[in-house]
Parts: structure tokens; sequence; C-alpha cells
């Protein structure tokens, strides 16, 4: 199964995508971490992404689809793949369609009101050491202000202060407006309440990917 992760800043995605990679085996793609690799062993394309970077631009859709489009052809991949961060527009969207088989992705949006994002992302922390990522509302250090893995000091992100999260929300619905429809009028748009803790979410996406399994097991066993 081959499945696209969407929802806003601090809905969780990343964190879901990671259950679902242990849960059912499939490899998570992240376009952070494909960005971060790439730069770090200096390939061709992690050298254009950082030449855009350096000159703050964001790192344009021919580079990050082409990262996308060498990860997706290793052999890991071939039974399926979780997709975070990845397409983040409909331009995105088309192209990588045109990369894929016949198997359409099952989409999976993660939905929070705009008030409950603020408040998450507003309270998270993060360990300048081993980044690790904690929240003060819901998963607080033992220790205030330090890292219960290495001891190190907990930091607010610039991009965690609330008028630079209304700031990334606005551009998060202005980018994936379009594709949502997209996804929608495919048929292939699956819609999850991102309220409540970790595993109560995590429930809501297992029921209906196991009802996908069995739906794409039957359509298989009448062929």
């Amino acid at each position: 199964m081959k499945i696209i992760m969407l929802g806003p800043p601090g809905s969780g995605k990343g964190t879901q995508g990671d259950l679902i990679q242990k849960k059912y085996g499939l490899p998570k793609i992240s376009t952070g971490d494909l960005l971060r690799d790439a730069v770090q062993q200096g390939t061709p394309l992690g050298k254009k992404a950082e030449e855009d970077m350096n000159r703050g631009l964001l790192v344009s859709d021919k580079i990050v689809t082409a990262m996308i489009q060498d990860r997706i052809a290793d052999p890991d991949c071939r039974e399926g793949y979780i997709l975070d961060g990845f397409p983040r527009n409909l331009a995105q969207a088309q192209t990588l369609e045109k990369m894929e088989d016949n198997q359409a992705p099952f989409v999976i949006d993660i939905h929070l009101e705009e008030e409950e994002i603020i408040n998450r992302l507003s309270a998270r922390r993060v360990c300048s050491r081993c980044q690790t990522i904690y929240n003060l509302s819901i998963s607080k250090p033992k220790i205030e202000e330090r890292c219960d893995v290495c001891g190190g000091p907990l930091i607010q992100r610039e991009d965690d202060q609330p008028e630079v999260i209304q700031e990334r929300l606005r551009v998060y619905h202005q980018e994936t407006e379009k594709l949502i429809q997209y996804y929608q009028e495919k048929g292939l748009y699956n819609r999850v309440d991102g309220l409540g803790d970790i595993k109560a979410v995590f429930h809501r996406i297992c029921t209906l990917l196991e009802s996908e399994f069995r739906r794409v097991n039957k359509e298989e066993a009448a062929r």
C-alpha cells in the first residue's frame, strides 16, 4: 500500500507515520530527512538543495520530486511506502501520479482546528543537543527545561512562536486546499480527527487502513 500523510504543522503526521511504519513494515519517507541526508552526503541533488537553502529559498519542486523518485525506486518500496511531507501541492501530486504504477495512494489527512494547532506548537520544546521533542502540555520532561534523554537544555524553535505558526498555517492551507480537493475528486481522501492522544489517533488511522487492506485483498482474490 502507498500511503500519503497530510496534515498541518503540529498535527502529528510524522509521529503517526512512524507508528504505521512500525506496525505494517512499510518504509516511511520524509522529505525533510531526504533533504538533510542529501546535503550531508553531498549528493548532486543535495548540493542543489543546499544552494537554494543558503539563498533563503524553498527547495524547488524539481529537486524534491527527483529525491522522492530516487527513493521510491529502492527495493524496500516495492510493496509500498509512507510519504510524509510530499506532495505539498497540486503540481507535486500530479508529478507523483506519473511516477506511480496502477496502484492509487491511500491519502490520510489528520485534521485539527487552528486553535488546537497553535496551542500544541506553542507548548513544544526541543532538546538543543539530541533533538528529542517534548510538549509542556502533554509530555513534560521530568526536570523542568531539561531533556530526559541527555540532560540538554530545552529550547523553543523560532517557528513555534504563535505569530510564526499562524503564517505557517496560512501557507499550508494555501498550498494544500487544491491538493485536498484533487484527492477528494479521485476518491482517495480520508480525513482523520487528530484530537486526542497519540494512541487514540493511531487507532482511528488503523481502522481506516485495515478496511482498505480488506478491500484490496478482496479485489485481488477476485481477479
